[in-house]
């Protein structure tokens, strides 16, 4: 599995030789953020989800800074944040306010429909969402919270359940080869 996965990560060289990257060389090559097992990676996949539903362009740099902070595996937590994206963030948020509607009781917030984004340009996609999260206030700021923390843990648990299945798996092939005249 580790072999797979390194296959669709940057590796050590490729950061250290890129020129914006260098003055924080001494904490992005850190080996712990590079290093990658069951508990690295289930703790990228988790900051990664988490940060995945931080409003705007900041969700990269959010999963860098508590990448950082827990010492997970940077790379997977940044590939990790892209579930959310422009076909997936409207559903994710619709989602988003239904939970923070159900934790405050709220029965009286009305859900505003998101925005028609068929004839915008792409960059005016951000200020029509950003517009649109604020219309609807509380029910979607603490939706998103709880979503991103059970989304979380709910990716923590799983790559740690996989993996281990998987480590389990291997053993056993091998266990079976050597009884094997």
């Amino acid at each position: 599995m580790r072999k797979r996965l390194k296959n669709f990560l940057p590796d050590h060289a490729a950061i250290h030789d890129n020129r914006w990257l260098r003055p924080f060389a001494s904490t992005l090559l850190h080996p712990r953020l590079w290093h990658l097992n069951r508990h690295s990676a289930a703790g990228a996949v988790a900051v990664g989800l988490f940060c995945g539903l931080i409003p705007g362009p900041l969700q990269m740099l959010g999963a860098a800074v508590l990448c950082v902070l827990f010492r997970v595996n940077l790379p997977l937590a940044l590939i990790t944040t892209l579930y959310s994206n422009p076909l997936t963030i409207v559903p994710l948020y619709v989602l988003a306010f239904g939970l923070g509607k159900l934790a405050l009781g709220d029965g009286e917030a009305e859900f505003t429909a998101p925005p028609d984004l068929e004839g915008l340009a792409f960059a005016n996609w951000i200020p029509a969402l950003t517009d649109w999260m604020a219309s609807l206030g509380k029910p979607l700021a603490l939706g998103l919270v709880l979503l991103a923390a059970l989304l979380s843990v709910s990716g923590y648990v799983a790559v740690k359940w996989t993996w281990r299945v998987w480590l389990i798996r291997q053993w056993r092939k091998r266990q079976a080869k050597g009884r094997q005249p």
